[in-house]
């Protein structure tokens, strides 16, 4: 990964870090995101996200792999 260095204000590396640290990512991870999400690259992004979420939550739900468009349809129906 090619390395790059920028000039920021220093309002806008106090609000990098402040992203940074409430989302639980690194401020390169958050610039590369924005990146991204600048130059059109939203798929990979979400893509990047649903594979860095999947198993880190638990759910009382024995089916929820099976039949999670049913519960979402259900949940966004209410």
């Amino acid at each position: 990964m090619p390395r790059t260095e920028i000039d920021l204000t220093e309002e806008e590396a106090r609000r990098l870090a402040e992203v940074a640290a409430t989302s639980g990512r690194s401020v390169a991870e958050v610039i590369r995101d924005s990146v991204d999400l600048y130059l059109g690259n939203e798929r990979t992004l979400a893509k990047e996200r649903a594979r860095k979420a999947s198993g880190m939550f638990r759910s009382s739900v024995n089916d929820l792999g099976t039949n999670h468009d049913r519960y979402l349809a259900e949940d966004f129906d209410d």
